[in-house]
Formats: C-alpha cells, structure tokens, sequence
C-alpha cells in the first residue's frame, strides 16, 4: 500500500514553485527599501554637505592668499587695508557656494609690524557656513560653523 501525501507547494522546477514564494519575496524587498531609504537620503545629504563645506573652506583660504599677496607686492603706492580687504571679498563673493541666505566673510588684515620690507602682513578670512540640507538643520541646533583662514607674507 503505498500512501501518498499532498505538499501544499509544488515541487521545485514546476512553473507554479516561483509564482508562489515571488509575492513574498517582493513584499519583503519593499520593506526592506522603504527601511533603509530615509538612511541612504541621509548619507547622501551628508556627502553634499560636506562637500560643499571644504568647498568654501578653500575658496577662504584662497581668497586670505590672494589679499596677503596683492598686499605684499611692491606697488607704489602700497594697498591700504580696505584696499587689502576688498581684494579678498571680491574673490570670496565670485566663488562661494552659498545654500539659502548668503553671509558676507569678515576680514582682518593685521600691519601691526609696519609695511617695510621683511615685515609680516596677516590676513584674516572668517565664514559661516549654514550649510544646504543638513548643515541647516545642524545648524539650528548648534549653530553655524565658523570656517577661517589664515595668510601670513611678508612684504617685499
């Protein structure tokens, strides 16, 4: 007598065995989606941020370079100090990338040694950054970052 027992699943390799576990299969993939969605938009903000961040970070320190050295060069006459902070805030204000409200840099140029030859000119470029989508929310919170740049040459 042999005695014959009914699988509720077809046997593999039979048409019906993929049409029954794929409606599952696919369910679990959309919740597992929906899952890590919201973290990859969260890194993926984050990358840009950043980015943008150590962007302004070197259009700083490039624009302190170019005021120290426009005010170290023999010129007569010598760039006076607004002269020295204008070269550095038009550099700054062609090439920041701003996210929402823009704020100007802030410029100190320190002659405090004279403007003599061999003597030290130091220039001071300081920027808030409020960032694009995260670093605004950050910087609700714990307010915006400060980034600065320093140049010290001496004149020649």
């Amino acid at each position: 007598m042999s005695r014959t027992t009914s699988c509720p699943y077809p046997p593999r390799g039979t048409p019906g065995a993929r049409r029954a576990s794929s409606g599952g299969e696919r369910g679990s993939i959309a919740l597992e989606f929906v899952l890590v969605f919201p973290f990859l938009m969260l890194v993926l903000f984050g990358i840009v941020d950043v980015s943008l961040l150590l962007c302004d970070k070197a259009v700083i320190t490039n624009a302190s370079r170019e005021a120290a050295r426009a005010g170290v060069v023999v010129r007569i006459p010598q760039f006076t100090v607004s002269q020295i902070s204008n070269v550095a805030l038009n550099y700054a204000q062609r090439n920041l990338v701003t996210g929402g409200t823009a704020t100007a840099p802030t410029v100190t140029v320190d002659q405090s040694n004279g403007t003599s030859p061999g003597s030290p000119l130091q220039v001071t470029v300081t920027y808030q950054y409020r960032g694009l989508v995260l670093g605004s929310a950050f910087a609700s919170l714990t307010g915006p970052v400060t980034l600065s740049a320093t140049t010290v040459m001496n004149y020649e």
